[in-house]
């Protein structure tokens, strides 16, 4: 099963520089997510991120936060605990109301719909083994299907990192690379913006 752009979403958890200097290899983390969240822009895929108490550990590196949609300060290390679900998932769409639609009684009327979403969440961040681990599994939970970008992720200790990727196997969670997610979004050589992204990418 390859990625599709359309029908997914990318979220990027607790870039921020307070604690990126203290990760291992935080910095080339950081470059993949800024890579991955450019060209989540150029093809439309919607980019969220999260801060872990930001009062504490201030906000979002300033790179990445104008190519966010929007960013979701949490103490909770699932970030599923904060409003960041209702941002992924789309309001059930307003009943159309016909000419006698109110006047049927409930049972009969039709049930609200979801708007079609994209349930597939490109997945990023630190600590690999805290917050992004918890919000991986807390997505699960709430019935997304979860990628996690491995060369966008840090942990302060390598074998903690390697652990959260181990256990995030384990769960059925698919473990790729930047380099995998841009090109299966792309599809093909084609695409009209494969050039723009090629340089990117070089």
């Amino acid at each position: 099963m390859l990625l599709d752009a359309d029908d997914s979403q990318l979220l990027l958890v607790d870039y921020q520089p307070r604690m990126l200097k203290a990760l291992h290899q935080g910095e080339e983390a950081l470059a993949r997510a800024l890579l991955l969240a450019k060209v989540a822009r150029m093809l439309g895929v919607p980019a969220w991120g999260t801060e872990q108490n930001p009062e504490g550990l201030g906000a979002m590196t300033p790179e990445l936060q104008p190519l966010l949609q929007a960013s979701f300060p949490k103490m909770a290390f699932d970030a599923t605990q904060s409003d960041l679900v209702q941002a992924l998932r789309p309001p059930a769409k307003p009943q159309r109301s016909g000419g006698n639609a109110r006047s049927l009684p409930k049972h009969l009327q039709k049930p609200q719909q979801e708007a079609p979403g994209r349930n597939t969440i490109v997945l990023a961040g630190c600590e690999a083994h805290i917050c992004l681990l918890q919000t991986a599994l807390g997505l699960l939970e709430q019935e997304f299907d979860v990628w996690v970008v491995t060369d966008a992720c840090a942990s302060r200790r390598e074998r903690d990192r390697d652990a959260a990727f181990d256990r995030l196997a384990g769960n059925g969670i698919e473990l790729v690379t930047s380099e995998m997610v841009i090109y299966e979004w792309l599809g093909d050589a084609d695409h009209p913006d494969f050039r723009s992204i090629l340089q990117l990418v070089k």
